[in-house]
């Protein structure tokens, strides 16, 4: 797992650290550190040395819809992780909004599109 920079901090906005995660899905911290694993979920190392994880990687009780299938695919693009939080919340004229946004909204077909892209 990465460790945060400033500018990419800045455009996550809200994080959680990987017990709250647990505790928002109603998991143990060992079931998500698998999500983690599986890239299902991603987290990275806060100033703090605590590993977090983007507050809108989840709906509620849920991981948002699609978000495992765009970071793997981000990652087999050759991503690192903090290229897949910048380009997940850096907005883009196309979607609009941002790739998270989309996701959030179910146009996770929209997303995979233009993630796919950037590979070629």
């Amino acid at each position: 797992m990465a460790q945060i920079d400033p500018p990419t901090d800045a455009i996550v906005g809200d994080w959680l650290s990987v017990p709250d995660v647990a505790d928002r899905l109603g998991l143990p911290v060992n079931r998500v550190k698998q999500l983690l694993r599986d890239r299902k979920l991603l987290a990275v190392q806060r100033p703090s040395g605590e590993y977090a994880v983007p507050a809108r990687f989840l709906d509620g009780d849920q991981v948002i819809h699609g978000l495992g299938g765009t970071l793997t695919l981000l990652f087999d693009c050759g991503f690192t992780e903090r290229e897949m939080l910048s380009w997940l919340f850096t907005a883009d004229e196309s979607l609009p909004g941002t790739p998270i946004q989309a996701l959030a909204e179910h146009r996770r077909t929209e997303v995979n599109r233009r993630a796919q892209a950037l590979a070629f």
